[in-house]
This record gives C-alpha cells, sequence and structure tokens, in this order.
C-alpha cells in the first residue's frame, strides 16, 4: 500500500510537524513500506489463534502489599540533609 505526499502532508499538519520536501518523500516511502508490512500481516492465517496483549507470557513482579510497621520518627529524620528534630527542612518553592 503506498502512501502519497498529500497524506504525508495532511499527517504533517495535523501533527504541527513542518516537513520539507526532502523529508516528506523520505516519510511516504517508508511509511508505505510500513503500510505493505502490515498488509501482508494481514494475509497470515490465524485461525485458532488466541488474540493476545503481548507477544511474552508477562508475570506481574511487584510483592504482595501487605501492611507493615512505620519508620520512626528519629530513623526517617536521620538521613535528611536538613531536619529540624521533628520535620524534614526543604528550600521554599512558593515566594512570598
Amino acid at each position: 500500500m503506498k502512501i502519497s505526499k498529500a497524506e504525508v502532508e495532511h499527517v504533517a499538519e495535523l501533527s504541527r510537524l513542518d516537513l520539507d520536501a526532502a523529508a516528506i518523500d523520505r516519510f511516504s516511502g517508508q511509511i508505505g513500506t510500513v503500510l505493505e508490512y502490515v498488509d501482508m500481516l494481514g494475509a497470515v492465517n490465524t485461525e485458532g489463534v488466541r488474540p493476545t496483549s503481548h507477544a511474552i507470557f508477562l508475570t506481574n513482579a511487584f510483592r504482595q502489599d501487605v501492611p507493615a510497621g512505620h519508620l520512626e520518627r528519629e530513623a526517617a529524620l536521620s538521613n535528611a540533609p536538613e531536619a529540624d528534630g521533628a520535620h524534614f527542612i526543604v528550600p521554599r518553592i512558593i515566594g512570598g
């Protein structure tokens, strides 16, 4: 399937891209190649193949979300660059 230069220009305009003539020529060829490949994939017999969202089997690598104890104040503040004994001291981000 070939994509015309006018179609590339239209998509570039919608995307707010400023493409020169050389880029439009290059992209029309590259996009055309991709569309030809997609057409070729459409001809593959997928009868009996279950749809998938990933090409490989994925498992959740996260740990269980189990409530646990919290750090005591002194331990939490022990590595702070600046603290006043009860709070973290951070740079002011709002003028005033």
